[in-house]
């Protein structure tokens, strides 16, 4: 499968926005307006985990490496990933909402 056809938009599971891919080298993960993801990814753009269910954003931490991720958890299976906060793109996550999670535990 080819880079571009990982890298797509989307429609937000949880609140119906319209989320653009990232054209920054990375890959779209969550959606920027309400910070909820769709469990989909085994590793970061692999789209190989055929759960799909609703990642709720729970937490926010901070990665010497990759800066500031958030923390989701799968309504269906349990599972636990991160996504780094979309900062530098031409559609950012919403900055409060990603300062609710900073006070949560993961």
């Amino acid at each position: 499968m080819a880079r571009n056809d990982e890298n797509r938009g989307f429609i937000c599971i949880n609140c119906g926005a319209a989320v653009k891919p990232l054209n920054n080298g990375s890959y779209r993960n969550h959606c920027p307006v309400c910070l909820y993801s769709v469990h989909v990814d085994v590793r970061p753009g692999d789209r190989a985990n055929h759960c799909a269910g609703v990642m709720v954003p729970m937490a926010l931490v901070h990665s010497g490496n990759k800066g500031w991720q958030i923390v989701h958890r799968c309504r269906r299976c349990g599972g636990h990933g991160t996504n780094k906060v979309a900062s530098e793109t031409q559609q950012p996550d919403d900055v409060a909402r990603v300062a609710a999670l900073s006070g949560r535990r993961a």
